[in-house]
């Protein structure tokens, strides 16, 4: 694994290299090296969108190796939450920026005028790009990517939403991934900085070949035969959709109700079988989880002038399950095409369509209750189901058109503490919520994550496994603890989040062993531990304070597989959590009249 850190100036036009050994050593790679570089870089308080806020990248350390190991880093201070920024994603880029030779990628400084990056190997350059600020990132995509046969090639970019600096926007990477949720797009756009493209040629060094292609042998057979893997490949996560209908666990009409009658006509079956046309894999990966559903648009229809249209124009649009949620049921859309429509606004804009979805469905309630008029949506009547109408206002918050669309380019939670609404408003730490009403552990797992999702720990997952069964308040809050140190071991070394089930404590000690590295479950485990302190140390330090966050009132109302939940029990895991995470050297102890605000 290269210890080289990249770091590249956008003010002073300039790149350097430093090896940082002492890091990649103990951190191995990804999360560890993104959580230390953060606390490192980023000064406290300071502004996110400020030129002196970095942007920190990293790649794994068992990445371009093994299967299923091909997730990039990214840590910045997130707009959106004004603490931790974290996001993960898919593609090329983590075996691009490794194939180059760099362990870590960090950005500083911000430009007057549009600029791209592009890196092959150890050639940096700092390029202007005022013909592709504007553009979507599918075309800055096919503008950047090289005619090359040769090495790992990445182009990641900001959309429109990114350039305008809307708080949920995302950087999209190699057409279908995503940095998304926690606005590394706006990060992006305030430093001018359109895109990135990588080209990397040389390769990974093994020391002993032969024993990593026998453990890469072994891991292979076991991702391709495995019945939780063949789940990704068939639907991919859309499979979801039916499954947590039927449980009563469906978030439908921002929230209000945990079933979807129409919920056969948006998902991943029908989806299957009638617009899917394409699934593709990240490199190295045999699984293909990525789902492309085509969608045919009018191509020109300023010359047909009302005629019956004759061309289209057909584009490859990537779904899944919480895109789908987020667009689709929770805002009672359900025509599929309406939904992959929608879903393509967002990934055309650089938008995060699950933020997206929590504040359509926030201003359709707020409207129906009179909190905003005509006058705040300029004439937009925002009705459920209605895709035109939410097509319209995801324009116009992206371009800001009035007061109200800037304040929602901000998210839910500003919206909603400008306007009312707060208890309608389905944030946890700030982050719109997935599409899971599972019970306790779907709520209070993003509440405690270190980025507010459910993929901090999977709280979701504890649901559906006790479902009937009982099961303690402690048994609850030690699992999310138990994964939240585990999933950023994995997030070190570039594992994908699916293939979790795959590496084991066993497995990835014996992977490791095979490059070299002896380490036992315990090192690993500490490890781990660490960085997640690390992360919170820096929400702390950014002034994040669990006692603070606020829980929606609709979460106690709608009516989960587990009951209707008891904000009393949610707050003695809060507790219970905190107690925990303090014996560890957290402080994170609330006062007690917070605990008693974090309903609202």
């Amino acid at each position: 694994m290269s210890s080289r850190i990249l770091y590249v100036n956008l003010s002073e036009r300039s790149s350097r290299v430093v090896d940082r050994p002492d890091l990649f050593s103990k951190y191995l790679g990804g999360s560890g090296i993104t959580s230390k570089l953060l606390l490192e870089e980023v000064r406290p308080g300071i502004d996110p969108f400020s030129p002196e806020t970095p942007i920190i990248f990293a790649t794994g350390y068992m990445t371009g190796v093994f299967p299923c190991v091909v997730k990039a880093i990214a840590m910045f201070k997130s707009p959106l939450t004004k603490n931790l920024g974290e996001s993960h994603s898919g593609g090329h880029f983590a075996s691009a920026l490794r194939f180059a030779g760099y362990g870590a990628l960090v950005i500083h400084g911000a430009s007057e005028h549009p600029i791209i990056i592009k890196i092959i190997d150890d050639e940096v350059k700092i390029e202007l790009a005022d013909s592709l600020w504007g553009l979507s990132p599918l075309d800055v995509e096919k503008a950047l990517r090289e005619c090359s046969y040769e090495g790992m090639q990445s182009v990641i970019s900001c959309g429109k939403a990114g350039e305008n600096l809307v708080y949920y926007s995302n950087v999209i990477v190699d057409r279908f991934h995503h940095f998304g949720r926690l606005g590394l797009g706006a990060i992006f756009g305030s430093k001018k900085l359109k895109a990135i493209s990588i080209l990397g040629r040389k390769g990974i060094p093994l020391e002993n070949p032969l024993v990593v292609k026998d453990m890469y042998e072994k891991l292979h057979h076991k991702v391709v035969t495995s019945d939780e893997m063949s789940k990704y490949h068939n639907l991919g996560t859309s499979a979801n959709m039916l499954e947590l209908n039927e449980l009563g666990a469906l978030p439908t009409r921002n929230f209000k109700e945990s079933r979807f009658k129409d919920a056969e006509r948006i998902s991943g079956e029908t989806m299957a079988e009638s617009l899917l046309r394409r699934k593709i894999s990240c490199p190295g990966c045999p699984i293909a989880c990525i789902h492309l559903a085509e969608l045919k648009t009018s191509f020109a229809p300023e010359h047909e002038r009302g005629k019956k249209e004759i061309f289209y124009e057909e584009v490859l649009v990537p779904y899944n399950y919480e895109a789908m949620y987020a667009l689709g049921n929770n805002l009672l859309i359900k025509d599929k095409r309406d939904l992959i429509l929608l879903i393509y606004r967002c990934e055309s804009l650089g938008l995060d369509a699950m933020m997206m979805g929590t504040v359509l469905a926030w201003v359709t309630e707020a409207f129906e209750e009179g909190r905003i008029t005509l006058d705040e949506t300029l004439g937009i009547k925002p009705t459920w189901g209605d895709s035109e109408a939410y097509i319209k206002i995801i324009d116009n918050t992206v371009e800001m058109k009035n007061k109200f669309y800037a304040k929602l380019a901000q998210g839910v939670v500003a919206a909603s503490e400008k306007y009312g609404g707060r208890e309608y408003a389905m944030a946890l730490g700030n982050n719109g919520m997935a599409g899971y009403i599972t019970g306790y552990g779907a709520i209070l797992g993003p509440l405690v994550g270190a980025r507010h999702s459910h993929l901090s720990n999977s709280g979701y997952s504890v649901d559906q496994k006790i479902m009937n069964q009982p099961i303690s308040i402690e048994q609850i809050v030690d699992f999310l603890i138990d994964q939240e140190d585990w999933l950023y071991v994995l997030y070190s070394l570039g594992v994908c989040y699916f293939a979790r089930r795959i590496y084991s404590k066993e497995v990835v000690c014996e992977a490791l062993k095979a490059l070299g590295i002896d380490k036992t479950q315990d090192e690993l485990m500490k490890m781990g531990k660490e960085i997640f302190h690390n992360l919170y140390k820096f929400k702390v330090r950014e002034g994040f304070e669990l006692s603070e966050q606020t829980i929606p009132k609709r979460i106690f109302e709608v009516q989960t597989p587990h009951g209707k939940l008891e904000f009393e029990k949610i707050k003695s895991m809060i507790d219970s959590y905190i107690k925990k995470r303090e014996k560890e050297g957290l402080h994170l102890k609330p006062e007690e009249k917070a605990l008693k605000e974090l309903l609202k």
